[in-house]
C-alpha cells in the first residue's frame, strides 16, 4: 500500500477544480462524504462540487443542507442473498450508469470522490468509463460489496483500518493506503454541564452512560434498557437516544417514556430518553463515561477519535457481519467490550454495564486504548489525495 504525497504540486488551472462526490444508502457512507467536502472547501476554497445520489435517499437533504448541488440517479441495492428485489435492482443499475454518464458529462469533473454504498456504484462505473480519476473510501474493517465493484475503477483507495487491506486483491492493494475514517467536526468541543442542564440530570456524583441506536434506534437495545431500567439508574445517570420507529404501531420513545414515569421522582431525574439528539451531541459525548450502541463504522470511528469507552452490540446480520468485525477490532486493543445481539437482554446489559462502571481505572485504560485507533488527520489526508488526483488531471489536460 502506498500513501499519497503530502501536497499536490501542479499549477493552478484557469477554472476552479470540479469535484464530483457520491455515496450513500446509510449515514455511515454519507457522514465521511460531508466531512470531506467540508475539508476540501478549506483546502481549495474555489472548488466546485456536485453530488450524485439516489432518488429518495437520506443523502439529498444533508447534501443540499451544505449548499452542494444534488443530482439523483437510479440505483439498485446490492444484496449477497437471493431476493426477487435483486431482479428489479439489477435493472436499475444500468439505468443509473446511463444517467450518471449524462450528469458527469454536464458537470465535467476533474476527479470523483466516492464513499461507498450501493448509491456510489453507477456514478463510479460511469466515471471509470469516461477515464476520470476516482478515489474511493471504505469505512469498515472489511471492503463492502459496492466498494469491491468500485475498486476496479478506482485510481486510489483510502481505507479506514489496516484489516480492510486483506479484503483487497493483491493488484488493488497497490492503489490503497490506510488513512482513517473522517469524522464530523460537530462531535468535538462539547461542554458536559450543558448536557446536564439540557436533560435535567441530577446526582452529579454518578457516572453517565450514553445509550444510542442511531436514527431508527436499536430495538433490541431499547427493550433491554426497558427491562433493567430501575436497576440501571441505581448505577448511573443515563441519556438514551432511542430513535424513531416510523412504521411501528408503537414507538420505543413512547414506551420508554412511560417506563420512566413509573420510577420514583429522584430516579426519573437520572434517566433522559429522547428519539433524537442534535446539536447537543457533542455535550453528551463530553459528559459520557461509557457509550452503549451499535458498531457501525462511523460510531466506532467517532468513539475512538473522542477516546470513549464503549459497549458495542453489533447489528446482526449485516453485509459480511461487518459490525461484529468492527466491534471485535476495538475490543482486541482493549478499547471496548462486546455484547452479542442474541444476548442483549436486561440482565446481560445490566451485568455488562455494572462490570465496566465498577472499574474506574479500567474505563480510563479503555479510553486511552480507543485513542490509539484514532486517525485525527484522516479528512485532510484523504482530501489532499483527492486534490492531487484532480490537479493531475488538469495538468495532463494542459
Amino acid at each position: 500500500m502506498t500513501e499519497p504525497s503530502s501536497s499536490a504540486s501542479a499549477p493552478s488551472s484557469s477554472r476552479p477544480l470540479r469535484i464530483l462526490v457520491t455515496g450513500g444508502g446509510t449515514a455511515g457512507h454519507i457522514s465521511p462524504a460531508l466531512a470531506l467536502i467540508s475539508t476540501l472547501r478549506e483546502l481549495e476554497p474555489s472548488a466546485q462540487f456536485q453530488y450524485v445520489g439516489s432518488h429518495g435517499g437520506m443523502e439529498r437533504k444533508q447534501v443540499e443542507g451544505i449548499k452542494v448541488p444534488f443530482v439523483a440517479v437510479s440505483t439498485g441495492k446490492l444484496r449477497r442473498y437471493f431476493s426477487l428485489s435483486n431482479l428489479a435492482d439489477w435493472f436499475r443499475v444500468p439505468l443509473g450508469i446511463v444517467q450518471s454518464l449524462a450528469a458527469i458529462r454536464r458537470f465535467n469533473p476533474d476527479v470523483v470522490l466516492a464513499t461507498g454504498g450501493y448509491v456510489a456504484v453507477p456514478p463510479v462505473v460511469a466515471a471509470g468509463l469516461l477515464k476520470i480519476p476516482i478515489l474511493i473510501h471504505e469505512q469498515t474493517t472489511q471492503v463492502g460489496l459496492a466498494n469491491r465493484i468500485c475498486a476496479r475503477f478506482a485510481s486510489r483507495i483510502a481505507l479506514s483500518w489496516e484489516a480492510a487491506a486483506n479484503a483487497l486483491e493483491p493488484k488493488l492493494r497497490a492503489k490503497a493506503w490506510v488513512a482513517g475514517n473522517p469524522v464530523r467536526p460537530q462531535i468535538f468541543g462539547g461542554v458536559a454541564s450543558k448536557a446536564v442542564e439540557h436533560f435535567g440530570l441530577s446526582d452529579e456524583f454518578l457516572p453517565v452512560v450514553y445509550i444510542t441506536g442511531g436514527s431508527l434506534g436499536a430495538r433490541v437495545i431499547n427493550l433491554a434498557v426497558e427491562e433493567c431500567l430501575s436497576e440501571l439508574v441505581q448505577l448511573a445517570r443515563v441519556v438514551h437516544q432511542c430513535g424513531a420507529q416510523e412504521n411501528e404501531s408503537e414507538r420505543d420513545s413512547d414506551r420508554l417514556t412511560r417506563a420512566r414515569l413509573v420510577l420514583p421522582d429522584e430516579l426519573q431525574r437520572r434517566y433522559a430518553v429522547t428519539a433524537f439528539i442534535k446539536e447537543e451531541l457533542r455535550d453528551v459525548f463530553e459528559l459520557a463515561d461509557l457509550v452503549v450502541g451499535r458498531a457501525g463504522a462511523g460510531t466506532v470511528t467517532e468513539l475512538c477519535a473522542l477516546g470513549k469507552a464503549a459497549l458495542y452490540v453489533p447489528l446482526v446480520p449485516t453485509g459480511g457481519d461487518e459490525q461484529t468485525k468492527n466491534a471485535r477490532m476495538a475490543e482486541s486493543v482493549g478499547a471496548a467490550r462486546v455484547l452479542k445481539q442474541d444476548e442483549c437482554d436486561g440482565p446481560h446489559l445490566l451485568e455488562a454495564v455494572r462490570a465496566l462502571l465498577s472499574d474506574k481505572m479500567g474505563l480510563k485504560t479503555m479510553e486511552e486504548n480507543a485513542k490509539t485507533l484514532a486517525r485525527p488527520n484522516a479528512a485532510r489526508e484523504i482530501a489532499r489525495a483527492v486534490l492531487e488526483l484532480g490537479r493531475k488531471t488538469e495538468w495532463e489536460e494542459k
